[in-house]
Protein backbone atom coordinates (compact mmCIF):
# COMPACT_ATOMS: atom_id res chain seq x y z
CA UNK A 1 0.00 0.00 0.00
CA UNK A 2 1.14 3.19 -1.07
CA UNK A 3 2.04 5.32 2.11
CA UNK A 4 1.42 8.56 0.74
CA UNK A 5 -2.31 9.53 -0.29
CA UNK A 6 -1.31 12.73 -3.12
CA UNK A 7 -4.83 12.22 -4.35
CA UNK A 8 -6.35 13.59 -1.65
CA UNK A 9 -3.68 16.42 -1.86
CA UNK A 10 -4.58 17.14 -5.40
CA UNK A 11 -8.47 17.18 -5.11
CA UNK A 12 -7.94 20.18 -2.80
CA UNK A 13 -4.90 21.44 -4.51
CA UNK A 14 -5.13 21.12 -8.29
CA UNK A 15 -8.31 22.69 -10.26
CA UNK A 16 -8.43 20.89 -13.60
CA UNK A 17 -8.51 17.85 -11.56
CA UNK A 18 -12.30 18.71 -11.95
CA UNK A 19 -11.96 20.04 -16.01
CA UNK A 20 -13.71 18.20 -18.78
CA UNK A 21 -13.91 14.75 -17.26
CA UNK A 22 -17.37 14.48 -17.44
CA UNK A 23 -20.29 16.54 -19.17
CA UNK A 24 -21.12 17.57 -15.78
CA UNK A 25 -18.55 20.09 -15.34
CA UNK A 26 -19.79 22.17 -18.56
CA UNK A 27 -22.95 22.66 -16.81
CA UNK A 28 -23.28 26.35 -15.00
CA UNK A 29 -23.03 26.23 -11.50
CA UNK A 30 -25.73 27.58 -9.19
CA UNK A 31 -25.84 31.52 -8.55
CA UNK A 32 -25.92 30.76 -4.81
CA UNK A 33 -25.08 28.53 -2.26
CA UNK A 34 -27.71 26.23 -0.88
CA UNK A 35 -30.30 27.59 1.48
CA UNK A 36 -28.88 27.91 5.20
CA UNK A 37 -32.38 26.73 6.24
CA UNK A 38 -31.61 23.51 4.95
CA UNK A 39 -28.00 23.35 4.67
CA UNK A 40 -25.67 22.25 7.85
CA UNK A 41 -23.35 25.40 8.57
CA UNK A 42 -19.53 25.60 7.70
CA UNK A 43 -17.17 28.70 8.57
CA UNK A 44 -13.80 27.79 6.34
CA UNK A 45 -10.83 29.71 7.46
CA UNK A 46 -9.93 33.40 5.58
CA UNK A 47 -7.41 35.27 5.98
CA UNK A 48 -6.57 39.34 5.12
CA UNK A 49 -3.92 41.26 3.62
CA UNK A 50 -3.79 44.86 3.97
CA UNK A 51 -2.02 48.08 3.43
CA UNK A 52 -2.98 51.74 3.70
CA UNK A 53 -5.09 51.65 0.34
CA UNK A 54 -4.92 47.90 -0.43
CA UNK A 55 -6.78 44.79 0.88
CA UNK A 56 -6.88 41.01 -0.20
CA UNK A 57 -8.87 38.10 1.00
CA UNK A 58 -7.70 34.86 1.00
CA UNK A 59 -9.78 32.11 0.97
CA UNK A 60 -9.02 28.37 0.95
CA UNK A 61 -11.66 26.18 -1.13
CA UNK A 62 -12.81 22.69 -2.03
CA UNK A 63 -12.99 21.93 -5.61
CA UNK A 64 -16.21 19.68 -5.26
CA UNK A 65 -18.46 19.33 -1.99
CA UNK A 66 -21.96 17.53 -1.17
CA UNK A 67 -24.39 19.81 -1.20
CA UNK A 68 -25.96 20.71 1.99
CA UNK A 69 -23.13 22.83 3.25
CA UNK A 70 -23.56 27.06 4.16
CA UNK A 71 -20.64 28.67 3.68
CA UNK A 72 -21.15 31.21 1.40
CA UNK A 73 -22.06 33.67 4.34
CA UNK A 74 -20.74 35.66 7.51
CA UNK A 75 -17.37 37.11 6.95
CA UNK A 76 -16.77 34.89 3.85
CA UNK A 77 -19.62 36.67 1.79
CA UNK A 78 -18.69 40.58 3.63
CA UNK A 79 -15.36 39.98 2.20
CA UNK A 80 -16.49 38.83 -1.61
CA UNK A 81 -18.90 41.47 -1.29
CA UNK A 82 -16.52 43.62 -0.76
CA UNK A 83 -13.93 43.17 -3.55
CA UNK A 84 -14.58 44.09 -6.66
CA UNK A 85 -11.80 41.72 -8.45
CA UNK A 86 -11.77 37.88 -7.57
CA UNK A 87 -8.68 35.70 -8.51
CA UNK A 88 -8.80 32.05 -8.63
CA UNK A 89 -6.35 29.50 -9.40
CA UNK A 90 -7.41 29.13 -13.31
CA UNK A 91 -10.04 30.94 -15.68
CA UNK A 92 -13.48 29.55 -14.90
CA UNK A 93 -15.04 30.05 -18.32
CA UNK A 94 -12.91 27.82 -20.50
CA UNK A 95 -14.49 25.31 -22.99
CA UNK A 96 -14.52 21.80 -20.96
CA UNK A 97 -13.69 20.56 -24.97
CA UNK A 98 -10.75 22.86 -25.28
CA UNK A 99 -9.37 22.09 -22.38
CA UNK A 100 -10.27 18.08 -22.98
CA UNK A 101 -8.22 18.80 -26.05
CA UNK A 102 -5.05 20.37 -24.05
CA UNK A 103 -5.13 17.27 -21.88
CA UNK A 104 -4.71 14.81 -24.54
CA UNK A 105 -2.24 16.99 -26.33
CA UNK A 106 0.22 17.33 -23.67
CA UNK A 107 -0.61 14.11 -21.86
CA UNK A 108 0.04 11.88 -25.02
CA UNK A 109 2.91 9.77 -24.88
CA UNK A 110 5.80 10.85 -26.96
CA UNK A 111 7.93 8.02 -27.22
CA UNK A 112 5.99 5.41 -28.73
CA UNK A 113 5.60 3.39 -24.91
CA UNK A 114 2.20 2.36 -24.10
CA UNK A 115 0.86 2.93 -20.56
CA UNK A 116 0.45 -0.86 -19.80
CA UNK A 117 4.16 -1.16 -20.92
CA UNK A 118 5.04 1.73 -18.05
CA UNK A 119 3.44 -0.86 -15.35
CA UNK A 120 4.54 -3.68 -12.77
CA UNK A 121 1.72 -6.64 -12.79
CA UNK A 122 0.24 -6.00 -9.55
CA UNK A 123 0.20 -1.82 -11.16
CA UNK A 124 -1.68 -3.29 -13.94
CA UNK A 125 -3.97 -4.98 -11.77
CA UNK A 126 -5.31 -2.76 -9.70
CA UNK A 127 -5.60 -0.06 -12.69
CA UNK A 128 -7.43 -1.84 -15.02
CA UNK A 129 -9.76 -3.10 -11.68
CA UNK A 130 -10.42 0.48 -10.91
CA UNK A 131 -11.38 1.71 -14.37
CA UNK A 132 -13.49 -1.19 -15.59
CA UNK A 133 -14.97 0.06 -12.08
CA UNK A 134 -15.45 3.78 -13.57
CA UNK A 135 -16.89 1.65 -16.89
CA UNK A 136 -13.41 3.41 -18.51
CA UNK A 137 -12.14 0.83 -20.68
CA UNK A 138 -8.06 0.55 -19.98
CA UNK A 139 -7.10 0.51 -23.96
CA UNK A 140 -8.73 3.47 -24.45
CA UNK A 141 -5.56 5.29 -22.47
CA UNK A 142 -2.68 2.96 -23.70
CA UNK A 143 -1.74 5.97 -25.92
CA UNK A 144 -1.50 8.59 -22.84
CA UNK A 145 1.13 9.33 -20.07
CA UNK A 146 0.41 8.09 -16.70
CA UNK A 147 -0.86 11.35 -15.01
CA UNK A 148 -4.09 11.42 -17.87
CA UNK A 149 -5.82 8.48 -16.12
CA UNK A 150 -4.42 9.05 -12.65
CA UNK A 151 -6.10 12.43 -12.87
CA UNK A 152 -9.39 10.64 -13.81
CA UNK A 153 -9.17 8.10 -11.34
CA UNK A 154 -8.54 11.16 -8.90
CA UNK A 155 -12.15 12.53 -9.70
CA UNK A 156 -14.31 10.51 -10.80
CA UNK A 157 -14.74 7.93 -8.02
CA UNK A 158 -15.32 11.00 -5.52
CA UNK A 159 -18.13 12.04 -8.23
CA UNK A 160 -19.59 8.81 -7.93
CA UNK A 161 -19.97 9.41 -4.30
CA UNK A 162 -21.64 12.57 -4.52
CA UNK A 163 -18.61 15.13 -4.64
CA UNK A 164 -20.18 17.72 -7.17
CA UNK A 165 -18.31 20.46 -9.07
CA UNK A 166 -21.41 22.63 -9.37
CA UNK A 167 -21.16 22.92 -5.64
CA UNK A 168 -17.41 23.50 -5.21
CA UNK A 169 -16.99 26.71 -4.02
CA UNK A 170 -15.32 28.07 -7.97
CA UNK A 171 -18.36 27.33 -9.45
CA UNK A 172 -20.57 29.07 -7.02
CA UNK A 173 -17.88 31.73 -6.56
CA UNK A 174 -17.36 32.33 -10.15
CA UNK A 175 -21.30 32.53 -11.06
CA UNK A 176 -21.10 35.15 -7.82
CA UNK A 177 -18.97 37.39 -9.48
CA UNK A 178 -20.16 37.44 -12.76
CA UNK A 179 -23.84 38.15 -11.46
CA UNK A 180 -22.23 40.95 -9.84
CA UNK A 181 -19.99 42.49 -12.49
CA UNK A 182 -16.60 41.96 -10.57
CA UNK A 183 -12.94 41.50 -12.30
CA UNK A 184 -12.19 38.14 -12.79
CA UNK A 185 -8.53 36.91 -13.35
CA UNK A 186 -6.64 33.69 -12.79
CA UNK A 187 -3.37 33.05 -11.13
CA UNK A 188 -2.32 30.12 -13.54
CA UNK A 189 -3.17 29.71 -17.27
CA UNK A 190 -5.08 25.63 -17.71
CA UNK A 191 -1.79 25.31 -20.06
CA UNK A 192 -0.08 26.08 -17.38
CA UNK A 193 -1.67 23.81 -14.16
CA UNK A 194 -1.88 20.78 -16.61
CA UNK A 195 2.06 21.22 -17.37
CA UNK A 196 3.15 20.32 -13.52
CA UNK A 197 1.49 16.98 -14.28
CA UNK A 198 2.61 16.63 -17.54
CA UNK A 199 6.36 17.71 -16.28
CA UNK A 200 6.22 14.96 -13.18
CA UNK A 201 9.14 11.82 -13.76
CA UNK A 202 7.76 8.60 -15.11
CA UNK A 203 7.89 6.98 -11.55
CA UNK A 204 6.20 10.23 -9.99
CA UNK A 205 3.07 10.26 -12.70
CA UNK A 206 2.75 5.98 -12.16
CA UNK A 207 2.65 6.98 -8.04
CA UNK A 208 -0.14 9.13 -8.85
CA UNK A 209 -1.68 6.85 -10.92
CA UNK A 210 -1.56 3.47 -8.55
CA UNK A 211 -2.60 5.82 -5.54
CA UNK A 212 -5.97 6.79 -7.20
CA UNK A 213 -6.62 3.65 -8.45
CA UNK A 214 -5.92 2.10 -5.05
CA UNK A 215 -8.79 4.78 -3.57
CA UNK A 216 -10.81 4.11 -6.54
CA UNK A 217 -11.53 0.59 -5.52
CA UNK A 218 -11.54 1.13 -1.64
CA UNK A 219 -14.70 2.04 -0.03
CA UNK A 220 -13.55 4.14 2.34
CA UNK A 221 -14.43 8.37 1.57
CA UNK A 222 -10.81 9.63 2.95
CA UNK A 223 -11.76 12.74 0.95
CA UNK A 224 -14.50 13.69 3.96
CA UNK A 225 -11.87 14.10 6.48
CA UNK A 226 -10.13 16.77 4.72
CA UNK A 227 -13.84 18.55 3.66
CA UNK A 228 -14.96 18.14 7.60
CA UNK A 229 -11.61 20.03 8.32
CA UNK A 230 -11.94 22.60 5.32
CA UNK A 231 -15.54 23.73 6.99
CA UNK A 232 -14.81 23.84 10.23
CA UNK A 233 -11.61 26.30 9.57
CA UNK A 234 -9.51 24.28 11.00
CA UNK A 235 -6.75 24.69 9.15
CA UNK A 236 -3.45 23.81 11.58
CA UNK A 237 -4.97 20.22 11.36
CA UNK A 238 -5.47 20.34 7.91
CA UNK A 239 -1.60 21.54 7.41
CA UNK A 240 -0.97 18.83 9.98
CA UNK A 241 -2.24 16.67 7.87
CA UNK A 242 -0.90 17.73 4.00
CA UNK A 243 2.63 17.88 5.88
CA UNK A 244 2.30 14.33 6.97
CA UNK A 245 1.30 13.19 3.44
CA UNK A 246 4.14 14.81 1.49
CA UNK A 247 6.92 14.44 3.94
CA UNK A 248 8.31 11.51 1.72
CA UNK A 249 7.86 13.26 -1.40
CA UNK A 250 9.84 16.79 -1.94
CA UNK A 251 9.70 16.43 -5.42
CA UNK A 252 5.88 16.05 -5.62
CA UNK A 253 5.85 18.74 -2.70
CA UNK A 254 8.26 21.26 -4.41
CA UNK A 255 6.49 21.49 -8.35
CA UNK A 256 2.60 21.19 -7.18
CA UNK A 257 2.95 23.19 -3.94
CA UNK A 258 5.76 25.14 -2.87
CA UNK A 259 7.05 26.76 -5.98
CA UNK A 260 3.27 27.45 -7.08
CA UNK A 261 2.83 29.04 -3.54
CA UNK A 262 5.98 31.00 -4.07
CA UNK A 263 4.89 32.11 -7.23
CA UNK A 264 1.54 33.25 -6.00
CA UNK A 265 2.86 34.95 -3.32
CA UNK A 266 4.63 37.25 -5.66
CA UNK A 267 1.40 38.11 -7.33
CA UNK A 268 0.13 39.16 -4.16
CA UNK A 269 3.06 41.24 -3.27
CA UNK A 270 3.18 43.20 -6.62
CA UNK A 271 -0.55 43.66 -6.48
CA UNK A 272 0.01 45.36 -3.05
CA UNK A 273 1.33 48.11 -5.17
CA UNK A 274 -2.47 48.72 -6.29
CA UNK A 275 -5.07 50.09 -4.50
CA UNK A 276 -8.52 48.32 -4.55
CA UNK A 277 -9.87 44.89 -2.60
CA UNK A 278 -9.56 41.75 -3.99
CA UNK A 279 -10.82 38.07 -3.27
CA UNK A 280 -8.38 35.52 -3.82
CA UNK A 281 -9.99 32.01 -3.92
CA UNK A 282 -7.23 28.78 -4.28
CA UNK A 283 -7.31 25.12 -3.21
CA UNK A 284 -7.48 25.17 0.60
CA UNK A 285 -3.97 22.96 0.52
CA UNK A 286 -2.24 25.77 -0.60
CA UNK A 287 -3.49 27.83 2.14
CA UNK A 288 -2.18 25.86 5.06
CA UNK A 289 0.70 23.67 6.33
CA UNK A 290 4.43 25.02 6.11
CA UNK A 291 4.76 26.11 2.94
CA UNK A 292 1.82 28.02 2.81
CA UNK A 293 1.02 31.29 0.86
CA UNK A 294 0.49 33.06 4.27
CA UNK A 295 4.08 31.52 5.92
CA UNK A 296 5.30 32.90 2.49
CA UNK A 297 3.79 36.27 2.68
CA UNK A 298 4.95 36.44 6.46
CA UNK A 299 8.51 35.72 5.79
CA UNK A 300 8.75 38.57 3.70
CA UNK A 301 7.46 40.93 6.05
CA UNK A 302 4.19 41.07 5.24
CA UNK A 303 1.22 40.54 8.06
CA UNK A 304 -1.75 38.12 7.38
CA UNK A 305 -4.14 37.99 9.47
CA UNK A 306 -6.93 35.28 10.09
CA UNK A 307 -10.34 36.91 10.43
CA UNK A 308 -12.27 35.36 13.06
CA UNK A 309 -16.22 34.91 12.87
Amino acid sequence: MIKFPLTRRLFATAALLLAPATPTLAQSAPATAPAAATAVDADPALWVVRDADTTIYLFGTVHALRPGLSWFDEAVADAFNASSEVIFEIPQDDDPAAMQSLIGSLGTAQDGRTLSSRLGEQERAVYSRAMEGLGLPPAAFEQLEPWVPGVLLSVLPLMQRGYDPAQGAERILFAAATAAGKRVGALETPREQLGFFDALPEKAQIKLLVEAAELAVSQEDKTATMINLWATGNADDLGRMINAEMEDDAELRDALLTRRNANWTQWIRTRMDQPGTVFIAVGAGHLAGNDSVQSMLTSGGITVTRLNY
